[in-house]
């Protein structure tokens, strides 16, 4: 009974990342970012990268600071680097799915803190990753959001009125 248990319980980490996700959009951020830490303090730095990909992932948007998201960002991207170093490691090849939008936040983040080099390198990224992409409604909405990010960087990388306070994903 127990090693059912045990084998159990990973799978469920996603259901509980993604019962967390509905809270974070229904409003309650504070909330939300409570839990993912919490939910962060089980999976721990070791636990499995899929698992602390998809969670660094959200968690970043729960960040008031934008330095504190770039760092959730940056957690996620080194996560899915390491899922995708184990081929054949379950969710080895769901992780590519997360490239294109990682690397699209960590653009984001890097246009609101005033690095357009390292926005643009990560927008480059994003857009290099989503020819992966399915044409489906996942797809096409990460399609859009880093065509919506380039139009609002404009031509230097920098959003309009220069780096500025946390904003919502484009």
């Amino acid at each position: 009974m127990a090693e059912r248990q045990e084998q159990a319980a990973p799978d469920a980490v996603p259901t509980r990342i993604g019962q967390v996700v509905m809270l974070h959009h229904a409003g309650d951020r504070e909330e939300a970012r409570h839990r993912f830490l919490g939910l962060w303090a089980e999976i721990g730095e070791h636990g499995d990268p899929l698992h602390r990909c998809t969670l660094a992932h959200y968690l970043a948007d729960t960040q008031d600071d934008p330095e504190d998201e770039l760092a959730w960002d940056l957690r996620a991207l080194t996560a899915a680097e390491e899922a995708g170093r184990s081929p054949g490691r379950p969710g080895a090849l769901a992780v590519r799915a997360f490239y294109p939008s990682l690397h699209l936040s960590l653009a984001d983040d890097y246009a609101r803190l005033g690095r357009p080099d390292a926005a643009r390198t990560h927008l480059d990224r994003a857009r290099g990753a989503a020819r992966t992409l399915a044409e489906d409604r996942y797809g096409d909405g990460v399609r859009a959001a880093i065509r919506r990010l380039e139009s609002w960087l404009g031509d230097d990388g920098t959003p309009p009125g220069g780096p500025g306070p946390p904003r919502r994903r484009p």
